[in-house]
């Protein structure tokens, strides 16, 4: 059988050591590269979406796009604050400030309203993006104050110290992740193979494919810039679908070893296991990259920074599996011959190899309801994925904004001390207008009444600011919001403005270009820009899904079942994530503060990553099935020993990638904690209720029907004619190879 993968492996087994030095050359090509051109970030200008977004290029175009601020709040350490004191500390500050470079400017001292705190504000020159890079010299002049004032208490926060923060608790975060991965991953291996050094090649060709693709990113990311979670979804894609892949093909090499007794070779028993699982994982890897790359289309710098991610990793473990592990598995086991060798020669029993079996009678068990009644058994389990599905009905989703960072931050909880002293501070609209420069007075007439209209607003704090640029051509206004960000009232100040007060007002000037911009304004646009892509992507990864089915196994029917398998499982999962995560009663079990709402990115990235990475069990256990069939079993035995053949493997895949995503539910930010639960409960679901339960009903019930239209299995199913002087019966799998 000359295919691709075993082509690939063939070679890798005959040239173990060239395989696997040119493996570890390879990952080091790519962490060499990767470290020499660098990451490429995103820059604030990727992010733009919206109305939102336009508004911001035109403030950018006139250089009056909003500065990056750090507040620093000085207070007394106990008791009635010392406004003399307090104000000597200010002038401290403002001095120190003023002399670093980055800072563009800092405000004079405001006095909150219960006299407790004095806050001095501090802008920063350059990019948004860029500003947390630029918190350490300003920490480092708060401290030295600090220091000089010690009966005061100097706190700093801002949006560049709490992305400082929330980078620095991701990491943290991920490093705990890894914590809890690595051993349970290595002990899951350790109970399906029984053998430390079997156990440890999934995990170290899992981990080498990461470090390969971390480098490659960084160079995927001067193509399409990294929006500061490509390494997060390499860590987690990669360790799932690397030991994945690897686990289909030890398995099934350790099978055919077993059934072949010592009759074949290494070299030949890794290009058996090329010729089924090898074929599996490359077009379970190509089906997770096809439905991957869907989430381009959604125009999203931080999809896209998923997608590439995803890709890159996938791509690299299917190279691992096709080159390193071939050559791995000859070296291993030529050692195991030789050793087998030596205790025949010392006169001890050769020990066998474990195979795989037909999987049990715990498996028995488990397929006993579709076996014997696969009609009920599709109903009950169909209608119990459907109960789950209903929680969808209350769905609401959200951009997670900085109010629902996590407290552990320091710089979080300095922000709550400073929402709530300045509550005019909270949220900031800006009104950008771009129009010929001639009509300044226009625009600055028209500006002043939007500001009227909201001073006598109740939604709104009262306090404006009209900017200029230099060429005259645009103009911001600033009107404060007394709400926090994610709250209902924002959002009805920020309608209010769009749709009464500008219309009424900058709308009548002819031919000018105006938009609202601001954190609200970010927030209520990015749902809404990705709702209106999820048509389009959603419909290219059915397409595609469908299209990656029909041509693994040459069926529509399949194809079609597939589809709708997937849809259900990812909507049963969603659904479980609403009955979670929207409601108070699992904060404590799972350590969150509910937003009552799921992250806007969740749903979206959810269907996709599922889509592929169901595939690995799709592709698996029917490649299994359609084996048999093709050897010439009944569609209905066909089955049962496919999903039986492959349960052992399914289930060992799923605990790791459950393990892998599950492990995302520790981490402290809330979206993230949202995507490890929501991949983590559908991995569940389609191993243990998909695979088990459904698929095999379906199939059981369509009868040969499932393979149309293909006529591959009717024809193995049919006698093979007689020859003289032989007797008639059913193709082997091994004619089948």
């Amino acid at each position: 059988m000359k295919t691709f993968s075993v082509s690939m492996a063939r070679w890798s087994a005959r040239h173990p050591w060239r395989a696997i030095v040119g493996w570890l050359v390879f990952v080091a090509l790519c962490l060499g590269a990767g470290s020499v051109v660098g990451m490429n970030s995103a820059k604030t200008a990727d992010y733009r979406v919206g109305e939102a977004g336009r508004a911001e290029a035109l403030a950018a175009e006139g250089h009056l796009e909003r500065r990056s601020t750090e507040q620093v709040l000085i207070s007394a350490r106990s008791g009635a604050l010392d406004r003399a004191a307090a104000q000597a500390a200010a002038k401290d500050l403002t001095a120190r400030m003023k002399r670093l470079p980055d800072v563009a400017g800092v405000t004079a001292p405001l006095l909150s309203d219960n006299r407790a705190i004095l806050m001095v504000e501090v802008m920063l020159k350059g990019e948004e993006r860029d500003a947390k890079d630029k918190v350490d010299a300003l920490v480092e002049q708060t401290a030295a104050v600090q220091r000089s004032h010690p009966g005061l208490l100097l706190q700093e926060t801002g949006s560049p110290s709490i992305s400082k923060g929330v980078d620095q608790q991701r990491s943290d975060d991920l490093a705990l992740s890894e914590a809890i991965t690595l051993p349970f991953t290595l002990i899951t291996l350790l109970v399906v193979f029984g053998s430390v050094t079997m156990a440890g090649v999934p995990l170290l060709l899992a981990l080498s494919s990461i470090a390969a693709a971390i480098g490659l990113s960084m160079v995927a990311s001067h193509l399409s810039p990294d929006a500061g979670v490509g390494t997060n979804v390499i860590l987690m894609i990669g360790l799932a679908v690397g030991v994945d892949y690897t686990l289909f093909h030890l398995k099934r090499e350790r099978e055919e070893r077993a059934r072949s007794g010592g009759r074949l070779s290494s070299e030949a028993l890794v290009e058996l296991a090329a010729a089924t699982s090898g074929r599996a994982v490359v077009v379970s890897g190509l089906a997770v990259v096809v439905s991957t790359a869907t989430l381009y289309l959604a125009s999203d710098v931080i999809f896209s920074s998923l997608a590439t991610g995803t890709i890159v990793v996938v791509l690299v473990s299917v190279a691992s599996s096709l080159t390193a592990l071939p050559a791995l598995l000859v070296k291993l086991g030529e050692r195991a011959e030789r050793r087998e060798l030596r205790r025949a020669h010392s006169g001890k029993p050769v020990r066998r190899v474990k195979g795989q079996g037909a999987g049990g009678r715990m498996w028995a068990a488990l397929l006993r309801p579709a076996t014997r009644r696969p009609l009920v058994t599709l109903c009950v389990s169909v209608l119990g994925l459907l109960a789950l599905v209903t929680p969808l009905a209350g769905l609401k989703i959200t951009e997670m904004s900085r109010d629902t960072h996590s407290r552990d931050i320091p710089a979080m909880r300095v922000y709550d001390r400073l929402n709530e002293a300045f509550p005019e501070h909270r949220v900031t609209h800006q009104v950008v207008v771009r129009a010929d420069a001639s009509q300044t007075a226009e625009v600055t007439s028209a500006l002043r009444e939007t500001a009227r209209l909201a001073d006598a607003d109740r939604l709104f704090a009262g306090a404006s600011r009209i900017r200029t640029s230099a060429d005259h051509r645009t103009s911001v206004l600033e009107l404060k919001v007394p709400h926090l960000g994610n709250s209902d009232q924002a959002y009805d100040s920020l309608d209010r403005l769009r749709n009464d007060y500008l219309p009424a007002t900058v709308g009548r000037v002819d031919g000018a270009e105006f938009g609202v911009s601001g954190d609200v304004a970010r927030y209520a646009d990015y749902p809404a820009h990705q709702n209106g892509k999820l048509p389009l992507v959603l419909g290219a990864l059915l397409l595609v899904t469908f299209a990656m089915t029909v041509y693994a196994f040459r069926s529509v029917v399949l194809g079609l079942i597939g589809v709708v398998l997937n849809l259900l499982s990812a909507a049963a999962a969603l659904g479980l994530l609403v009955l979670v995560f929207q409601g108070t009663w699992a904060e404590g079990l799972l350590d969150f503060h509910s937003t009552g709402s799921i992250g806007s990115r969740v749903p979206l990235f959810l269907f996709v990553i599922l889509f592929g990475l169901s595939m690995d069990y799709q592709v698996f256990v029917v490649s299994r099935i359609r084996e048999a069939a093709l050897a010439g079993a009944p569609t209905r035995q066909a089955v049962l020993d496919g999903i039986r053949g492959s349960a052992s493997v399914v289930t060992s895949a799923a605990v790791v990638m459950t393990t892998v995503f599950a492990s995302f539910v520790f981490l402290h930010i809330i979206e993230m904690k949202q995507i490890g639960f929501v991949l983590a409960a559908a991995v569940l679901l389609d191993a243990f209720v998909i695979r088990i339960m459904v698929l095999p009903s379906a199939m059981l019930l369509l009868g040969e029907a499932s393979w149309w239209p293909s006529r591959e299995v009717r024809r193995a199913a049919a006698p093979l004619p007689e020859s003289p002087g032989k007797n008639t019966g059913r193709r082997s799998v091994a004619d089948v190879r």
